[in-house]
C-alpha cells in the first residue's frame, strides 16, 4: 500500500538551497526515515531533499539506531509498522534524547493508537495515506516550536521570503505575487546559480498532471520580473534553449 496521496506538487530541488533566520546560519535540517516500504521511503527521501533537507533512511530499528549511532539527527520520522522492533518500542529508546524530534507515520487511524502513539515520545502523528504538503507542514511546526534556529526563510541577494507567511520583499520592501508567481520564485531561490530546465519549472510548480506547456512558464518568468524590476533581465537570465537562471 502506498502511503502517500499522488499530489507531489512544487516539490523542489534545493541541495543549494540557504535556510537562515535573522541571526545565525543553520546548517540543513537532518533527517532520518525509517521505513521499510522501500517506495514510500524513496520518495520520502527524494521529496525532503528537493525541499533543502539532509535525508537518510533506514527500514528497521537496529538500522536506525545504528545511523543514530553515527551521525545527528534532528528529526525521525518514524513508521510504527517496523519489522522486529516495532516503531512504539523504538520510540520509546529514541526519546532518551530529549532534543530528538519524532513525528510518527502509521496506516493506525484511532483515536486510541494516536494516543498511544504521542505517550510513546512521538511529537506529532501522520495518519498514512497522507499528502506530502502536510508532512511539510507537520515538520514546519515541530521544527518552529523545538528547533527556532532552522526557521523557514529563505534569502538570496536582495530577495527575501519568509515560508511560513508565504510573504516576499525585494531591499526590505514587501512584493505582492500570486501563488504561483511565489512558487516560481521560490523554486529560484531554492536553486541560485543553476541553470533550471523549463520542463523542470513546469513539474515544480504547475505539478506531474498539468496539461498545459512550457508557455506558461515564460509568461510567468514576465510577470516575476516585472514584479521585480527585472527588465534588463539580468537577475533572472534566460539561457537560450535550455531554462532560466538567477544570477544572485
Amino acid at each position: 500500500m502506498l502511503g502517500l496521496t499522488n499530489t507531489y506538487k512544487g516539490h523542489r530541488l534545493s541541495r543549494s538551497m540557504e535556510r537562515v533566520n535573522e541571526r545565525s546560519e543553520p546548517d540543513p535540517l537532518r533527517i532520518l526515515v525509517v521505513e521499510d516500504e522501500a517506495h514510500i521511503a524513496n520518495f520520502l527521501r527524494m521529496g525532503l531533499t528537493y525541499e533543502g533537507f539532509e535525508v537518510a533512511t533506514a527500514g528497521d530499528a537496529e538500522s536506525a539506531l545504528e545511523q543514530i549511532g553515527n551521525a545527528q539527527f534532528h528529526l525521525v520520522i518514524l513508521d510504527l509498522m517496523l519489522p522486529g522492533t516495532d516503531g512504539l518500542v523504538l520510540a520509546e529508546q529514541l526519546r532518551r534524547d530529549p532534543d530528538l524530534l519524532i513525528i510518527m507515520l502509521t496506516a493506525r487511524d484511532q483515536v486510541a493508537d494516536r494516543i498511544i502513539g504521542l505517550n510513546a515520545g512521538a511529537d506529532d502523528y501522520l495518519v498514512k495515506p497522507f499528502d506530502f504538503e502536510e508532512l511539510l507542514a507537520r515538520i514546519r511546526a515541530v521544527t518552529r516550536h523545538r528547533l527556532p534556529q532552522h526557521s523557514e526563510v529563505l534569502r538570496a541577494g536582495a530577495i527575501t521570503i519568509d515560508q511560513v507567511r508565504r510573504s516576499v520583499t525585494l531591499d526590505g520592501t514587501p512584493i505582492d505575487l500570486t501563488l504561483t508567481e511565489y512558487e516560481l520564485l521560490r523554486l529560484f531561490l531554492l536553486n541560485p546559480r543553476r541553470v533550471l530546465p523549463r520542463q523542470l519549472i513546469l513539474d515544480r510548480v504547475w505539478g506531474y498532471d498539468f496539461y498545459g506547456n512550457e508557455n506558461n512558464v515564460e509568461v510567468y518568468i514576465g510577470y516575476l520580473r516585472r514584479k521585480l524590476g527585472d527588465e534588463a533581465r539580468r537577475l533572472i537570465e534566460t539561457v537560450r534553449g535550455v531554462g532560466y537562471r538567477l544570477n544572485v
